[in-house]
């Protein structure tokens, strides 16, 4: 498997509307701010849903949530050694006498798994009953991807609901009623931007692949489809377009940053892009 020979930029707009995109949990699970008032998305969450999408699509990830694993196992440790899943107990036995052996796991787990050749991925396993010095294996990904923030300050509707149904048996007076009150927090209308990059000088360590960007690009319109919850309501968020700027070689054309200021986005969708000499990008419809 080739590793990636052209460095690429990309960046996706996409819609909210009634819904909460990201939520904080210390913060009561309102939808993401900063301190000026623009919506955020973190770049955890965005992987988070690559992640799903690319499970979808039929390839092999090592992070998965909890309510799309297909494997049973219970952490990621059990996936990793896992004979059946992973790559067995002896990949990971490493010790003084055998430090080269980091660099072959390394290698065993991009191969098998799309998202950690893609994002990288830390194997630290601790101490165990029959591991005297456990382990750890940093594995540096090529793509990285940015928090998306909303293009203007967003406004957050906060509505208060009833739980009409308890969650637990009665313990007294206070909980013999059944219901409950809650808070529910939504996002009215926004629009929001995410960059990433990928980087061919990382790819060769990772393995990550010209063929693994084209399948990472049909996965970005599609992103949220598929991702519906009571907060984010089917249809509620919408990839509008993504862009993707491949670069003639290696280094690129132009750093990552010129190249994400060319793009002006708009808080109905509409966009300004003024195109870099010889670096025109792709533009590519949601789904």
């Amino acid at each position: 498997m080739s590793s990636l020979e052209n460095k690429i930029d990309f960046a996706v707009i996409f819609s909210v509307k009634n819904a909460n995109p990201n939520g904080d949990p210390l913060n009561g699970n309102r939808p993401r701010t900063d301190y000026d008032g623009y919506g955020e998305v973190s770049d955890v969450c965005l992987k988070r849903k690559i992640r799903d999408r690319l499970q979808e699509a039929g390839h092999t990830i090592f992070v998965q949530s909890d309510e799309k694993k297909i494997d049973g196992m219970a952490n990621l440790k059990e996936r990793a050694v896992s004979a059946e899943f992973g790559l067995g107990e002896e990949a990971f036995k490493i010790d003084k006498k055998t430090p080269g052996k980091k660099d072959v796991t390394a290698k065993l787990a991009c191969k098998k798994w799309f998202d950690v050749r893609a994002f990288g991925q830390l194997f630290a396993f601790g101490k165990g009953d029959d591991d005297a010095s456990g382990v750890s294996i940093p594995v540096r990904g090529p793509v990285t991807i940015q928090p998306a923030f909303s293009v203007e300050p967003v406004s957050i509707t906060s509505s208060q609901i009833v739980k009409s149904v308890n969650a637990e048996e009665a313990k007294g007076k206070s909980d013999i009623s059944s219901d409950r009150m809650g808070m529910k927090h939504r996002v009215d209308k926004a629009i929001y931007v995410a960059y990433g990059a990928m980087s061919p000088q990382l790819s060769g360590r990772t393995l990550f692949s010209n063929n693994d960007a084209e399948v990472f690009k049909s996965i970005l319109p599609k992103l949220f489809e598929g991702d519906a919850s009571s907060a984010r309501p089917e249809g509620s968020m919408a990839v509008v377009k993504v862009f993707w700027w491949k670069h003639n070689s290696k280094a690129g054309q132009y750093s990552s940053a010129k190249v994400h200021k060319t793009l002006s986005v708009h808080s109905d969708g509409s966009y300004v892009l003024n195109n870099l000499e010889g670096l025109e990008p792709e533009i590519i419809d949601g789904f």
